[in-house]
């Protein structure tokens, strides 16, 4: 059977060559109806570009694009830190982007990367449903998701499973005699966000606690949320005993606005977070968090883009992540333990 190629697409759907070249590199300059001509041609003929030949050319150019979703965000910059690392012992630079947790930030980002012809990208996905995103990856770019990701799309995925962690946080504080827990959600249009919060109601449900809805805060992995989502816990009739923040951004929001109240952590109410950071050790008490092995997930993520760059076919990656029990859900100071060797 003769192999499928560009014209073959660009017949099909009516367009020329150029325009599904620029489709196919994610350029913004072609309409959504031609764009949407292109990729159902694609899909009907089951044309793939050649990576394998896309990674020999020679005018590569041994730069990787890295697009994460908050720089200000301490996991984001240590992730940044891993790949930059990595990408430079394996002869590469890194063009970095800062979505701020904005899709449309984020898609600018990735299309100044794609116009530079960098020859792979990490990305951190804002959202599940950027088109850009969804047509480089139908195009072939070598690609990698890093700590989130788009269901349904063949992209190798590298991540922490947090499942296991937030079951053992729900068990620690049961075990402390804490019953009325709440939860301020990341974004659930991310992956994180919306697993999260199914892990946590799962965990709650394993020791026959309910998670209502006045018990979940809905926020967006920035400190703002956190403040916000905690101010309102602490408005109602029955406050919960304890306040689990889904990232480390909206757990220091949350810190603001209980000390902002007078109250004391964790006489008053307790508090532990998801992403585990150096300042966590400082705070007054040292705080409760669950720690993903971020520098791993960086550099795993370089080696599986780079495989991919070179017409490997890497495997997602999945790391566990770890509780970090210290002292701000109420735990005695001699009996606190610590279950990660770095913390």
């Amino acid at each position: 059977m003769a192999s499928v190629g560009i014209k073959d697409v660009a017949a099909r759907a009516g367009v020329s060559v150029a325009t599904v070249s620029r489709v196919l590199n994610a350029h913004a300059s072609v309409s959504p109806a031609a764009r949407e001509r292109v990729l159902a041609a694609v899909d009907a003929l089951g044309y793939r570009p050649n990576t394998l030949a896309r990674s020999l050319r020679t005018d590569q150019t041994r730069t990787l694009g890295l697009v994460i979703s908050d720089v200000l965000n301490p996991y984001f910059t240590e992730l940044a830190r891993s790949v930059e690392e990595e990408a430079r012992a394996l002869g590469y630079s890194i063009i970095f982007g800062n979505a701020d947790e904005r899709p449309e930030l984020q898609d600018h980002h990735i299309r100044t990367l794609l116009d530079r012809r960098i020859d792979g990208l990490l990305v951190s996905p804002a959202d599940g449903g950027s088109p850009l995103v969804l047509d480089a990856a139908r195009a072939g770019t070598p690609m990698v998701f890093v700590d989130r990701w788009i269901p349904g799309l063949d992209v190798p995925v590298v991540r922490a499973d947090g499942r296991a962690a937030v079951r053992d946080l729900v068990a620690h504080l049961y075990g402390l005699g804490h019953r009325r827990l709440a939860i301020i959600a990341g974004p659930a249009a991310t992956t994180t966000g919306s697993e999260r919060v199914a892990a946590f109601r799962d965990a709650l449900a394993e020791y026959g606690l309910a998670l209502p809805d006045a018990y979940i805060g809905q926020g967006d992995f920035q400190a703002g949320s956190g403040r916000r989502a905690t101010e309102r816990f602490l408005a109602l009739p029955e406050p919960p005993e304890v306040v689990f923040a889904a990232d480390n951004l909206m757990a220091l929001g949350a810190l603001d606005a209980i000390r902002a109240r007078g109250l004391r952590i964790p006489h008053d109410i307790a508090l532990a977070a998801f992403d585990d950071i150096p300042w966590f050790v400082h705070t007054d008490p040292p705080m409760t968090a669950i720690a993903q092995p971020t520098g791993e997930l960086g550099r795993a993520a370089v080696r599986a883009l780079t495989d991919l760059i070179e017409g490997r076919t890497p495997e997602s990656v999945t790391l566990p992540a770890r509780l970090v029990v210290r002292g701000s859900c109420g735990e005695h100071p001699t009996t606190g333990t610590t279950r990660r060797s770095d913390a």
